[in-house]
């Protein structure tokens, strides 16, 4: 399992809040916002995916306990 698997979804909100900040930051360069960018964007996604995920079980978990 990869390291990003582990990973909870607050703590992923949590990274792509810092990588967020580092646009507003004084360390912000043209030549690492791509890169910076596509990361905080592929995050994101992992994080919608995992909400998707946990929703899923959620709504299991309620359709099981009617």
């Amino acid at each position: 399992m990869s390291q990003a698997a582990n990973k909870t979804i607050s703590t992923k909100i949590s990274e792509l809040d810092q990588a967020v900040e580092w646009f507003y930051g004084d360390e912000f360069t043209l030549d690492q916002a791509v890169t910076k960018y596509k990361s905080a964007s592929e995050l994101a996604k992992e994080i919608e995916h995992d909400l998707t995920e946990l929703k899923n079980q959620v709504e299991v978990l309620a359709d099981f306990t009617k």
